[in-house]
């Protein structure tokens, strides 16, 4: 075993439960999502709102500000503050709803996640925290003023950190065995007066009991003892104390809806879920219970911080019912367990030798491992509604997901963003995996498994995209993530899961299935596929049917199927090592590559194809109803996205492959018309490496020479997802007399079509920049040296592909980094974090960024894909070029 101690507690449990059994599995957003919402008309956002979340019961999960619970939910805690000041104590994080938001739902608060190791045996996070009153009020109304053209009105822009006039609430948690857990919250003053603060370090149930069901219907109970114990009894759970260091008061009440304040009906409780709230505002008695007893409880610590100090209180939640002095070894098991974190991680980070990019990686990581969220929706249950509920249920005119009755999912999961997007999303998680290998390959590989079992997994065989709409289309990485997390899995521990590659592979063909029956509307290996994750790419919504009728025969569509046969007939040929049953799959996979290639170079029936020799560049077609044909010339990813497809067979692995070798060399000797899409078997000098791709020569250098071409796709910070020629050009496609316009927009989209709360016509986004360089270096491991490029175009620089791609790595890293004036890119013209000493060292890792100066944009959490850094740091090592190390050194 692996002597680095937390390397030997991952591999103790796979699923979840051991040293993994209690984690940061709490949301930090249950109101306003699709599980809670039980109106007519789907109106999630205004069924449960931010200012009813206090005072409302949860259906389906909880949440809170640096939160744990069990791998079920059942038993949470988190942490609440007051600053003597609000009208509502800060027991969760504020932000607003998506119409409330002028660039969609957006949280309004200072937080970062510092440190994590994949057991959770320590974590850290940062909450920032105004000594003023919050300033909820002005946040709503100055963004309700503002319009898409203007940029979100932040918390910093409201001035109420000008003066330092805060507290700096460190939140760190310690294991001293897989039920015994610490906590230790530190309080600094930044500002130079003195500053009250009350701490309320709080723990509950998830409501269970109250929804009309028999087998839920047993409460569990928490007991307080003085002021320094809580007793927990779970009939699941079993029992266990929290032990409260010094606390001023424990004060309890019910996890149970204040109808009385919501919808003017008698309370079952007299102490609702806010009552600790109204306790501790208003100083309103009755709402706590006196006899210490319910199933929510805090404890209670005011105090004075005096100027530039601090005030620390602890904790520790135990199985170990019966400890007399709990915090005797506190400090030691904490010192511990922070050692520890530092030796895993200076293992897993061997290779990175800069220390700045060490830091910006281990707090991917702890974003990474921060975001998990157990996840729970049985949608048949929840379209049913409950026989008991707060307010009796009318049912739905608007039922969604109503396709989806078979989920029921109660499961932890990587979470996109746990308040921006508190919900799985298909192919988020797929890029997830990838980062969450590196530290857990068990839980990676267990994400990438869960999605395809059947009660997520369609029969019809798609794979839900999102809670909102299971049913959109995201793009096909399942497979392409299942076979790297394979190779990283096998990196790290010397051996493959071939396993883990079978029972994925099943699925996959399910998945692969419906795609070719439901996607290729005309049979002709050209796919349409709709929305594909990108949401306002194009000129229409492609979610939906399209204005004049007709049909998309989509080039990002077609390249993601095109990489996706390749990514199948990879594994085929990995688990045919030791199956060779499955040389006919990759046989399969294979030919259907050949088919897909060929469609996309062929002329259709109206003499078009999707690659136009004019532009040397892939686009959209457009098929109307009166059978005409045209090119949608937007350059943008969607003409990227071929790249995509691309893998390496060598002449080693066809050896061993003989049944599967000779399908192969009887395909290239029979179908002439297909072999002229692959190379040549055996150049020389290429180490009888073979090329499978949808690109090769000519075309593959004219779309490099748009993609590196700073005045169309290369940022300083990476690859934008449309074209900066389209600034001063945008596309224009006319329709009775209306104009329908893609034009460059570098930040927020400027529009609410096609989802709104994002913009894939100009930033720079992770996942299809790591999918570029991913592609990229593979065609580098064919063409080796001898194949160069011009890097930038225009530059008169020529280059491997190899050199070129580790510098389009390196702009994206440097979004992070200091640049040469000491400013990092993604923190923008905000001078407070780029010079205010307690902003230091302090990463958020954005959904995506300004495709021209590299400030963050979108949710500023979503370390699910941005996390990808953390790979892009190990890829430059690896493949670094000199011109690469004189710059990041």
């Amino acid at each position: 075993m692996n002597t680095i101690a937390e390397r030997g507690r991952i591999y103790e449990r796979a699923d979840n439960k051991g040293w993994k059994k209690w984690g940061p599995y709490l949301s930090e957003r249950a109101w306003g999502t699709v599980r809670e919402d039980y109106s007519p008309y789907g109106d999630a956002w205004n069924y449960v709102n931010h200012d009813m979340a206090r005072s409302r019961a949860y259906r389906w999960g909880e949440e809170g500000i640096g939160g744990i619970s069990d791998n079920k939910g059942h038993i949470c805690f988190a942490l609440a503050f007051w600053n003597h000041k609000d009208n509502i104590i800060k027991e969760r994080l504020f932000g607003l709803a998506g119409p409330e938001g002028n660039h969609g739902e957006d949280v309004k608060e200072l937080y970062y996640y510092l440190d994590s190791t994949p057991t959770h045996s320590y974590m850290k996070m940062l909450y920032k925290y105004p000594q003023q009153e919050y300033p909820y009020n002005r946040l709503v109304i100055e963004t309700m003023r503002r319009s898409r053209q203007d940029p979100e009105f932040e918390l910093l822009d409201t001035g109420i950190f000008d003066r330092d006039e805060y507290f700096d609430i460190f939140i760190e948690y310690a294991k001293a065995d897989q039920n015994d857990w610490l906590v230790k919250v530190t309080a600094h003053n930044r500002s130079d007066v003195e500053a009250p603060l009350t701490l309320l370090p709080t723990i509950w149930f998830r409501n269970t009991w109250s929804w009309g069901y028999e087998q839920y219907s047993a409460r569990p109970m928490l007991n307080g003892i003085a002021n320094t114990q809580i007793e927990i009894n779970h009939k699941q759970l079993g029992k266990y104390k929290l032990y409260c260091e010094n606390a001023d008061a424990l004060l309890f009440c019910e996890n149970e809806t204040n109808t009385e304040r919501l919808y003017g009906r008698p309370n079952q409780s007299p102490y609702p879920k806010d009552g600790i709230n109204n306790y501790i505002v208003s100083g309103r008695k009755g709402f706590v219970n006196p006899n210490q007893i319910g199933t929510k409880a805090s404890a209670q610590y005011v105090r004075n911080v005096p100027p530039g100090e601090s005030v620390t209180i602890r904790l520790r939640f135990s199985d170990h019912t019966q400890l007399t002095l709990p915090f005797v070894d506190f400090d030691e098991i904490f010192d511990k367990r922070l050692v520890e974190a530092d030796a895993f991680y200076a293992d897993l980070q061997k290779n990175v030798k800069n220390a700045e990019l060490r830091t910006i990686q281990r707090q991917a990581y702890a974003g990474m491992l921060w975001n998990k969220q157990f996840y729970y929706y049985n949608v048949n249950e929840w379209l049913k509604g409950d026989p008991k509920m707060p307010v009796p249920f009318q049912g739905r005119v608007y039922a969604r997901n109503e396709g989806w009755r078979h989920m029921y999912t109660a499961n932890i999961l990587s979470m996109p963003d746990k308040w921006e997007y508190p919900w799985f999303a298909a192919w988020d998680l797929a890029f997830h995996t990838l980062t969450l290998a590196r530290l857990d390959p068990h839980f990676a590989k267990r994400q990438l498994a869960v999605i395809l079992r059947e009660y997520y997994m369609h029969p019809n065989g798609q794979i839900p995209a999102y809670e909102w709409n299971f049913s959109d289309v995201n793009p096909p990485v399942h497979a392409w993530a299942t076979w790297q997390v394979y190779e990283i899995d096998r990196e790290m521990n010397g051996v493959g899961d071939v396993g883990f590659l079978e029972r994925a592979f099943h699925k996959l063909l399910l998945n692969f299935t419906w795609w070719v029956n439901r996607k290729d509307v005309a049979g002709n290996n050209i796919f349409g596929g709709g929305f594909l994750g990108l949401d306002n790419i194009g000129v229409f919504d492609r979610s939906q049917p399209l204005p004049m009728g007709g049909r998309i025969e989509q080039a990002d569509g077609t390249g993601w199927m095109a990489m996706y046969t390749l990514n199948m007939l990879r594994i085929a040929c990995e688990i045919s090592l030791t199956r060779p049953v499955y040389q006919d799959m990759a046989s399969k996979f294979f030919e259907h590559f050949l088919h897909i290639a060929a469609a996309m170079n062929n002329l259709g029936k109206q003499g078009i194809s999707l690659w136009d020799e004019i532009d040397q560049f892939y686009y959209d077609v457009l098929h109307t109803p009166d059978n005409n044909a045209r090119l949608l010339k937007i350059r943008s990813m969607v003409g990227l996205i071929p790249l995509f497809a691309v893998e390496i067979l060598d002449e080693d692995l066809l050896s061993k492959l003989p049944d599967f070798k000779r399908r192969v060399e009887w395909v290239l000797t029979n179908r002439p018309d297909l072999a002229s899409l692959i190379s040549r078997w055996h150049e020389p000098g290429k180490g009888e490496t073979h090329l499978l791709s949808l690109l090769r020569g000519h075309r593959m250098k004219m779309i490099l020479k748009r993609m590196f071409d700073e005045r169309e796709f290369l940022s300083d910070f990476g690859i934008r997802a449309l074209s900066k020629y389209h600034e001063k050009t945008p596309y224009q496609f006319e329709l009775n007399g209306e104009i329908f316009q893609v034009r460059y927009v570098a930040a927020e989209s400027e529009m609410s079509m096609f989802g709104g709360n994002s913009n894939w016509r100009g930033p720079i986004w992770f996942p299809v920049n790591f999918l570029l360089i991913d592609s990229l270096l593979k065609f580098y491991q064919y063409y080796g040296d001898d194949f160069e490029i011009e890097y930038p175009t225009h530059s008169g620089q020529v280059m491997s592909i190899k050199e070129a791609t580790i510098l389009v790595v390196e702009r994206l890293i440097n979004i992070f980094r200091r640049d040469a004036k000491g400013q990092i890119p993604a923190y923008g013209t905000v001078q407070k974090m780029q010079d205010d000493p307690h902003f230091q060292d302090l990463y958020l890792f954005h959904e995506y960024f300004h495709g021209d100066n590299g400030s963050g944009l979108g949710a500023n959490h979503q370390t699910g894909w941005t996390g990808l850094v953390a790979d892009l740091i190990e890829y430059w090592y690896k493949y670094q070029s000199v011109g690469a190390a004189v710059a990041v050194k």
